[in-house]
């Protein structure tokens, strides 16, 4: 009997923890909603109205005017690691230089609005303008160390090695349901025609559904593990895993384990801030926090990517530059911040309120929740307002890719389902009565 007891107890302490942990992860992205909203809307606006014609054929190599553009033309794109890292795939693959291809991918997941926002009611101003401090500072490192580690011979034998393995990884412009023809089409067209228009609105709210979805599973995860490190993980914990106390090299352990942390935590893109919330409650230094926000683009599931597209060797390549690079970034970005007085002198003790309340919060999520209403209206009216057909629903993530130009494509039961890419197509393979059960009963 006594057994029982003790057996009930620490069940009713294990899901009491998990109660609080879920909680915890809840408000979290109940403070941060209407920021994901107004960031989301805000890069389809972006990727829908600025024209991107001329995008590859100016990143022919990494002079500084050339790695200018890359990082301009990633700050107008998708803010999802995966679309990052297949963009810059393709880029490399029709001609650009591979330091540019990386300078864009970079720029796209850490200079973004979207991430600022977030960074903004999360963390505070100071962290938001460090992303676009230590942004910067890691292209130009980038660009000033690349072309030293990686080599031509390497590069050369990548560029064969895509070519080889033809379309693949989460093209966004497929995946966005926005067709080739009509994106040459809407680069045609003048900005104030755009505005004007609602088949261009309804193309902006595509762009905007296809990154929520593709970055559903991040932002899940982030602010799930979010909730859990702020709940359950002591403190001692933190400060055994970030030492505190030595002064300079404090600063250098903390940035170098950060990105470690980004490694293992397999949180990508924007859903890893609510995760360095939780780090900078639990001690963390300044510039711990900003290494790790960076290596959002060496989070396991992307090694992976990179492996596949260029091989194993340029793909250590790439973690040991991009690990070097984000922890220095995190580093230098936290001596200036340091210097001006700007680093954050308080840390909070909780990561999000324990309970809901009636503040300005609440009411600006209710306004960009009805924002997002409209928005997804526009998205699923995209053909009634004059965007066009020829589309399908890839039935493994649920995006909306144009049938003449899908990576991949499988028939089954006198119906053939349509994919946004290889790997799609490849999980569908592994239990297709699932997936396709599902798909048909959308139709």
């Amino acid at each position: 009997m006594y057994a029982d007891l003790v057996a009930a107890l620490t069940v009713g302490h294990a899901l009491s923890d998990i109660g609080r942990s879920l909680r915890e992860g809840f408000f979290m992205f109940w403070e941060t909603l209407w920021a994901l909203v107004l960031g989301f809307s805000l890069s389809g606006v972006v990727q829908a109205f600025v024209s991107k014609d001329q995008m590859q054929a100016k990143l022919g190599d990494h002079r500084p005017a050339a790695v200018g553009r890359a990082a301009g033309y990633g700050m107008v794109s998708s803010s999802c690691s995966y679309a990052a890292s297949a963009m810059s795939k393709s880029l490399f693959a029709k001609g650009a230089d591979f330091i540019a291809a990386m300078v864009f991918m970079i720029a796209s997941t850490n200079l973004v609005v979207e991430l600022g926002i977030v960074l903004l009611v999360l963390l505070g101003w100071q962290f938001m303008a460090a992303e676009f401090v230590g942004g910067p500072i890691m292209i130009v490192m980038l660009a000033l160390v690349g072309g030293f580690v990686f080599r031509k011979p390497l590069v050369d034998a990548a560029r064969r090695r895509i070519a080889n393995l033809g379309t693949g990884g989460h093209d966004h412009a497929a995946m966005s349901g926005v067709s080739t023809e009509r994106q040459k089409e809407l680069e045609a067209t003048s900005w104030s025609a755009k505005v004007r228009s609602p088949s261009a609105w309804s193309d902006a709210a595509s762009y905007s559904v296809a990154d929520v979805t593709m970055l559903r599973k991040e932002l899940a995860i982030g602010y799930t593990v979010a909730g859990f490190l702020a709940a359950l993980v002591p403190t001692h914990v933190w400060n055994t895993l970030f030492i505190h106390g030595h002064g300079f090299w404090t600063s250098v352990e903390n940035a170098l384990v950060g990105p470690l942390i980004a490694i293992v935590s397999w949180v990508c893109s924007i859903g890893n801030v609510p995760l360095a919330a939780a780090l900078w409650s639990g001690g963390i230094s300044f510039g711990g926090v900003i290494s790790f926000i960076f290596a959002d683009l060496i989070a396991f599931p992307l090694l992976m990517i990179y492996r596949r597209y260029y091989g194993t060797r340029l793909m250590l390549r790439m973690l040991a530059v991009f690990w070097a690079l984000m922890s220095a970034a995190g580093l230098i970005t936290e001596g200036i911040f340091r210097a001006t007085g700007l680093v954050p002198t308080v840390r909070p003790t909780t990561v999000a309120p324990a309970h809901f309340s009636w503040n300005y919060t609440t009411y600006l999520n209710f306004v960009f929740l009805a924002l997002f209403a409209i928005l997804y209206w526009t998205y699923r009216n995209r053909d009634r307002l004059g965007a066009g057909t020829g589309y399908a629903k890839d039935p493994v993530c649920g995006m909306q890719v144009e049938i003449v130009h899908a990576p991949a494509s499988v028939s089954r039961g006198g119906y053939r389902y349509y994919f946004c890419s290889n790997h799609c197509a490849d999980q569908f393979g592994v239990d297709p009565e699932r997936h396709a059960e599902h798909e048909v009963a959308g139709h």
